[in-house]
């Protein structure tokens, strides 16, 4: 399905696409071979998560931003400001400088997650960032109670979700991906460690 932006937003993703193939030369941003197909690959990939934001968003949570996705380019997609979590510095001032090129409503916390001060949202997103057991704790701490996950996970999403079960309570939706036959979107509410006993 077809996400469409408005013009200015198509701009400033424009010009964010053209900011990534510049800097992906020296750093890896994706990899090489996504270039040709950045747009189909990552930047629609993010855009399919638009339909599922929740309604009068004030802020969101984006885990392991990378090259910004789908964090950064929600933030520039939607108007909702984002505030990214990036462990490696060098991928972080890409994504300072993205911001000010692109003028996306978007922070940057070059630090682990685990490290990261900062207040719930009702929101927290990922792409790509790790299997849903070690993602849950991660997530869970940075989420209001009231508050939605969501996670572009690939093929193993099913054992991840089995793997996940055993520890935490959950309401789940799995939205089919547009972009990945193998793709699907989690979309996790009502999060929380299961009680012992």
């Amino acid at each position: 399905m077809p996400i469409t932006t408005d013009a200015a937003a198509t701009e400033r993703l424009n010009r964010f696409a053209d900011l990534l193939e510049k800097w992906n030369a020296s750093l890896n941003l994706v990899a090489p071979r996504d270039i040709p197909v950045l747009w189909q690959r990552h930047i629609a990939d993010s855009l399919q998560l638009l339909p599922l934001l929740p309604g009068s968003l004030d802020r969101a949570v984006d885990l392991g931003s990378g090259g910004g996705f789908p964090g950064l380019v929600l933030a520039i997609a939607s108007g909702v400001p984002f505030d990214l979590i990036e462990a490696d510095q060098r991928k972080a001032s890409f994504l300072r400088t993205a911001i000010r090129e692109t003028g996306a409503p978007a922070a940057v916390h070059a630090c682990r997650i685990e490290a990261a001060d900062l207040p719930p949202a009702r929101l927290v997103t990922a792409r790509a960032l790790a299997p849903l057991p070690r993602l849950l704790p991660l997530a869970a701490r940075l989420l209001t109670p009231d508050g939605t996950c969501l996670f572009l996970k690939g093929a193993r999403a099913g054992e991840e979700i089995a793997d996940a079960s055993p520890n935490w309570d959950m309401t789940l939706d799995r939205v089919p991906s547009g972009t990945n036959p193998d793709g699907v979107i989690l979309r996790i509410s009502a999060l929380a460690v299961k009680s012992s006993g």
